[in-house]
């Protein structure tokens, strides 16, 4: 049986269009990239969650603002739990980031080992698992209006 676990998941933007993914390489499979995010504690809303992890990671304390996209999906944690991870997604545009995480988990420091900005050209077709999937539509799909 599948364990539910909600998660807060961030389409970080830089000002070139461009996603920020981090690398992990798990003992138990190729290694794969996904954005940033995580799991949503206890008592924590999806907002909050993604505030925390955006953070956790990557070293903005910022206001993730509304949740853009959900989806829910099957799949092997890290620590080897089956799970149907319901993931709401918070997009954030901003002009340039320094990537300095603030408060990585010990698993974090263990499996994460690296990141990077990636075009949607870069995304098509790249060599390595990229979670989600459909990041590119994703990414389309939310979109600012240009005005």
């Amino acid at each position: 049986m599948r364990t539910l676990r909600p998660a807060a998941r961030i389409l970080l933007v830089d000002r070139e269009g461009r996603v920020l993914m981090f690398r992990f390489t798990p003992a138990d499979r190729p290694p794969l990239w996904c954005t940033p995010g995580g799991a949503v504690d206890p008592g924590e809303s999806y907002a909050a969650a993604a505030r925390r992890e955006l953070w956790e990671e990557v070293g903005l304390d910022i206001d993730c603002g509304p949740e853009v996209a959900q989806r829910t999906i099957d799949f092997l944690t890290f620590e080897g739990v089956e799970v149907t991870a319901d993931e709401r997604y918070f997009r954030i545009d901003v002009d340039t980031c320094e990537v300095k995480a603030g408060n990585l988990t010990e698993q974090e420091k263990q499996l994460l080992v690296g990141h990077r900005w990636f075009s949607r050209n870069d995304i098509a077709g790249f060599h390595e698992t990229l979670y989600p999937a459909d990041l590119v539509e994703l990414l389309d799909a939310t979109e600012p209006a240009k005005g």
